[in-house]
């Protein structure tokens, strides 16, 4: 039983020591040891093992067991020691506890015992102080009011949460008593020495005036504002007498006197009273801001009762002597007392970004000289900017009303003139070059988009963007399109035979160089308003209010000269097509079944060229600042004379295989005007937009194959069919019977042909359109194609 026990003893015991490896190896680092039975990995049996490695060992037994006997007995010991001295610190930690226990009360004890000393020296203050302030109230000496006051004040916030004790309220309230009759007593004083009726008294201000002014910052702010409110009606009182709205000065004529009355009283208030007032109340701006809502309420007023009587100049000339005495207020004050003053504080214009003039006061261009204008304000962050001129903005109408007639007025010049002088005459530099109207035109409309922005950037400048868009609108009807020359279609003067006697085609030519540089010229200029009013209409959004911002438009004006530059282009390509015109009708006339072996380029072809290098570089030069619209018009010419070419082409018919081979000559030659034809006459070679170079060949190349096709034998049908649709890719019948025509065949094989052709044609693609379509080609194909016409021409020639 006992072995039984010891072994449940040493497995309990083997469970309760058992450590994790973290608290294992801790216990190591602190206590190294090197004993085996320290180890946390101990084996007894190894353990044994080493003690008696032989059997002889056995014979020490005795005493190694008398050895672990006295270490158990050492470790007993140790353990007691240990267990007996953890029993004493818990002693001694109550102890502790206990001493701690007391400082803590002794220190609240102190704490407590500071507090009620402070309490009771401020309690001795505040009786004191209370005592003082009220005897000093009586006596009005302000001086040692204002210092005693704020003390007081500053004592009395230690006892709000004594005021449920019956002596602490009652100072509290004798204070507040004293802060009552303080403001009471002040207010009294202020009006004794500056009465709101009759004069004031003779001589400079008091000391007890300015104490009282010191007091008044430690009151209640309503003691302040109410002793600033009076004194500034006081000393305003005189400016409402003298500018009632019956009183003569009260116009806009003498809105000078106005601002001069102020300057000259804010000069004497700062000479006599300057000091009274505490530097941070800002008195002097005060009266000048308060000056100014009433300025603005007068003027308002007087401008509504004579309305009639408002004219620009004189509207302008208020504006600008307003706008200057606020800008002059600016300089002098910060702009401090604008949120605590009555009335709203006046918005900051927005800062300029008109890129069009350097000096946004502009120059009087096309309006009276003697005008004097408003200018505006240097900073663009003025706080004063509209305290007075915002009553203005009702009443400029009167302006707009006056632009729309300057512009009318300027618009009839611009007529005038251009009918005195004549348009721009070739080979000058105004030939081809943007009309100088024009730039007065925009000048003129930059300077007033200024002006009304610094007047107003509300409704006035939707007024003032329906004028410009008004005056766009004529000057594109007026100046542009109603000077471009009038294209005259009847050419029945010219005959046949004229051409074929190669007359140098000079009948042909509609437009003189002059009517084509003046074109040219209308052209550019239309380009220029197209930008400008662009940008015109960026500005303008950028000055008005946000909230306008979507009602400013100038698309149709834009629109507009749009127009005028598509109508210009197609006025100078329908002078060179209707120049080629003669030369086609020719070359559809001449005998081609006659014609017996191919020479140089036919008298047609000539004709054609001559006049491309006449009218073309001409147009070059005069358009050289606007070089797209050079582009563009080149390429309208190009789709408008490659078709007509080729339908006149159709109409040469019937046609021998020589005949055929001069066309395909002369239509090589065009081809190769054409390919030139953007630097035709320049003697700087720049290659052909990209653009336009395959319009050309696509075109032509169409006419070359139609010609290939003519110059192939219908014999056998299935062969020329197939040859055609391969060549042309074309599946309109009525393609293929013009090109029967050209061969000169008759109607019956014709009709058989045609049979042919609508049987070899390919199936189209399931949903594609029906009836005859294009077929298409890839570009190596295409490219084949031409390679072999080139190898074809070369051969001939």
């Amino acid at each position: 039983m006992m072995e039984e026990e010891e072994l449940e003893f040493a497995e309990d015991l083997e469970a309760i020591l058992h450590l994790t490896p973290e608290v294992q190896l801790a216990i190591e680092q602190v206590f190294p040891s090197q004993d085996p039975l320290d180890r946390s990995d101990f084996n007894a049996v190894e353990y044994i093992n080493t003690l008696f490695p032989t059997e002889q060992s056995l014979a020490n037994i005795d005493d190694v067991v008398s050895k672990i006997r006295l270490k158990i007995r050492r470790l007993d010991d140790n353990i007691r020691t240990v267990v007996r001295g953890q029993t004493n610190v818990g002693q001694d930690g109550r102890q502790v506890k206990e001493i701690t226990r007391d400082i803590k009360q002794l220190d609240h004890a102190k704490r407590h015992l500071t507090t009620s000393i402070t309490t009771l020296n401020h309690l001795h203050m505040l009786a004191g102080g209370v005592d003082s302030l009220e005897a000093m109230t009586r006596k009005r000496q302000y001086g040692e009011v204002a210092n005693l006051l704020q003390g007081v004040v500053n004592v009395l916030e230690h006892f709000h949460k004594y005021m449920g004790i019956p002596q602490i309220r009652q100072l509290s309230e004798r204070v507040k008593a004293a802060q009552s009759e303080l403001g009471t007593q002040i207010l009294a004083d202020f009006e004794e020495s500056f009465p709101s009726q009759g004069s004031k008294r003779p001589g400079g201000p008091s000391n007890v005036l300015r104490d009282a002014c010191l007091v008044a910052n430690v009151l209640d702010l309503r003691i302040k504002q109410e002793i600033i409110k009076k004194f500034i009606k006081q000393q305003l009182s005189e400016y409402l007498v003298l500018f009632q709205e019956n009183q003569d000065v009260a116009w806009l004529d003498k809105i000078d006197r106005r601002y001069a009355w102020i300057k000259r009283q804010l000069v004497d208030y700062e000479e006599k009273y300057g000091r009274m007032f505490p530097e941070e109340w800002c008195m002097t701006e005060r009266i000048a801001v308060e000056f100014c809502h009433i300025t603005r309420v007068e003027l308002a007023k007087v401008m509504r009762t004579r309305a009639k009587e408002i004219e620009v100049k004189l509207l302008l000339f208020a504006i600008q002597r307003t706008t200057n005495f606020e800008v002059l207020l600016a300089k002098r004050f910060t702009g401090c007392t604008l949120t605590d003053t009555p009335g709203k504080k006046p918005e900051s214009p927005l800062a300029s970004t008109n890129p069009f003039l350097d000096d946004e006061g502009g120059e009087d261009v096309g309006a009276d000289k003697d005008e004097d204008l408003p200018r505006k304000p240097k900073a663009p962050d003025n706080p004063f900017h509209g305290i007075v001129s915002k009553c203005f903005e009702p009443h400029l109408y009167v302006y707009i009303e006056s632009q729309d007639k300057n512009l009318g007025e300027l618009i009839d010049r611009f007529v005038a003139d251009f009918r005195a002088q004549g348009p721009p005459k070739a080979g000058t530099e105004e030939g081809g070059a943007v009309l100088p109207s024009c730039a007065d035109l925009f000048v003129y409309y930059k300077k007033c988009m200024v002006q009304c922005s610094q007047l107003s950037t509300g409704e006035p400048m939707i007024a003032l963007t329906t004028i410009f868009q008004k005056f766009l609108r004529e000057y594109a009807w007026k100046i542009l399109s109603g000077n471009l020359p009038k294209s005259n279609s009847n050419s029945g003067g010219l005959t046949i035979s004229s051409l074929l006697k190669e007359k140098e085609g000079s009948e042909a030519a509609k437009f003189t160089v002059d009517e084509l540089c003046l074109i040219c010229s209308i052209l550019s200029t239309a380009e220029y308003c197209l930008a400008t009013t662009q940008q015109l209409e960026e500005k303008l959004k950028e000055k008005v209010d946000k909230l306008l911002v979507e009602r400013i438009h100038l698309t149709g004006e834009m629109d507009t000269f749009s127009t005028v530059i598509s109508n210009s282009i197609q006025l100078l390509v329908q002078d060179l097509d209707a120049a080629c015109d003669p030369a086609l009708t020719a070359m559809s006339k001449m005998p081609w079944q006659s014609v017996e072996h191919v020479g140089d380029q036919s008298p047609y072809v000539t004709s054609i060229i001559m006049h491309i290098k006449q009218n073309v570089p001409n147009i070059r030069e005069n358009l050289a600042s606007t070089r797209k619209y050079f582009t563009q018009f080149c390429i309208k010419f190009t789709n408008s004379f490659i078709p007509k070419f080729i339908n006149h082409l159709f109409r040469c018919k019937p046609i021998s295989m020589v005949g055929a081979e001069q066309l395909l000559l002369d239509t090589h030659s065009l081809k190769t005007v054409l390919l030139d034809l953007p630097s035709i006459g320049s003697q700087v070679l720049r290659k052909a937009p990209a653009s336009y170079t395959k319009i050309v060949v696509k075109g032509m190349t169409r006419a070359e194959m139609i010609l290939k096709v003519v110059m192939a034998p219908h014999e056998p049908p299935v062969v020329f069919v197939d040859n055609y649709i391969k060549l042309l890719a074309d599946g309109n019948p009525e393609t293929f019977q013009k090109i029967l025509d050209m061969k000169g065949l008759k109607r019956s094989e014709q009709s058989s042909m045609l049979e042919l052709f609508r049987q070899r044609l390919p199936t189209p693609p399931s949903g594609a359109d029906g009836g005859p379509s294009l077929f298409s080609t890839t570009p190596e194909q295409e490219s084949s194609r031409i390679r072999k016409l080139e190898k074809l021409i070369k051969k001939r020639l």
